[in-house]
C-alpha cells in the first residue's frame, strides 16, 4: 500500500510561524523595523509570502502596519498588557472551572508543565507554558470560548517575553502552575480558578504595575438553603 506523502507547507505559513517564533521569544523585539526585502533573503522565498504573513501577523496583533514607518513589532506598553490581561482574568479562570467540574482531562497539561520544567533553553519553555496554559481552558466544554481565549494567547505571549527578558521569573511561575494543577486535579474547581487567576494577576502586575486590572477573583458560589448555617 503506497504510503499518503505528508504536505508541505506553504512557503508562506512556514514565513508566518518563523517570524512569530522570533517574536515570541524575543529575537524581534517591540518597535523592531521588519523589512519585506530583509526577511525575504533570509527566508529564501519572495516578498510576496512575506508580505502575506506580515498582513496575518497584523491581523493577530503581534506587528503594525504603518504607512510612514512601515511594518514593525508591536510595542508592549501597560495598556496594551491590561487590554489583553483583562481577557484573560475574565475568561481563562471561569473556563478552567469548567473544565474542572465537567471532569475533563488535564493529561495535556501535565505532559506541558513536564516539559517546561526539562526546557533547555528560553523559547522551549515559553512554549511549553503557553500549552499549559490553553490546555487548562480548551477542555471547558465551550468551544467558542476556547476559541476567544486562542485569539489573544500571542498577544499575551509577547507581553510575557518582554516581562521575562526584564524580569525572568520561571520558577516562582513554575511552582504557581503546579499548584493550579494540583487543585484541579483535586477536583477543586473554585481553587483551581482563584490560583489561576492570582497566578495571572501577579504577573503583569511585576511587569506593569501602573496597569489597574480587578484585586481579586470571585468568592466561590454559596450554594447553602437560606437558613443553613
Amino acid at each position: 500500500m503506497t504510503s499518503v506523502p505528508t504536505p508541505i507547507p506553504s512557503r508562506t505559513q512556514y514565513v508566518l510561524e518563523e517570524i512569530k517564533r522570533r517574536i515570541l521569544t524575543g529575537r524581534l523585539t517591540p518597535g523592531q523595523a521588519l523589512v519585506e526585502t530583509d526577511l525575504a533573503a533570509q527566508f529564501g522565498v519572495s516578498k510576496t509570502p512575506v508580505r502575506e504573513a506580515l498582513k496575518t501577523l497584523a491581523g493577530t496583533g503581534l506587528v503594525v502596519m504603518s504607512q510612514y514607518k512601515g511594518v514593525t513589532v508591536r510595542m508592549v506598553d501597560a495598556d496594551m498588557a491590561r487590554e489583553v490581561y483583562d481577557v484573560r482574568l475574565l475568561l481563562e479562570p471561569e473556563a478552567l472551572k469548567r473544565a474542572v467540574r465537567r471532569g475533563a482531562s488535564l493529561d495535556d497539561a501535565r505532559d506541558a508543565l513536564t516539559r517546561a520544567d526539562g526546557a533547555t533553553d528560553t523559547a522551549e519553555r515559553s512554549l511549553a507554558n503557553r500549552e499549559f496554559h490553553r490546555a487548562l481552558y480548551l477542555p471547558c466544554g465551550n468551544p467558542l470560548l476556547g476559541r476567544m481565549l486562542d485569539e489573544v494567547r500571542d498577544q499575551a505571549a509577547l507581553v510575557s517575553a518582554v516581562a521575562w527578558a526584564a524580569d525572568p521569573s520561571w520558577e516562582r511561575e513554575a511552582d504557581e502552575h503546579r499548584k493550579i494543577l494540583d487543585l484541579a486535579l483535586a477536583g477543586d474547581a473554585d481553587g483551581a480558578a482563584r490560583a489561576l487567576h492570582a497566578h495571572i494577576a501577579s504577573f503583569v502586575r511585576r511587569a506593569f504595575p501602573e496597569a489597574e486590572f480587578e484585586a481579586e477573583y470571585p468568592a466561590a458560589e454559596d450554594t447553602r438553603k437560606d437558613g443553613q448555617a
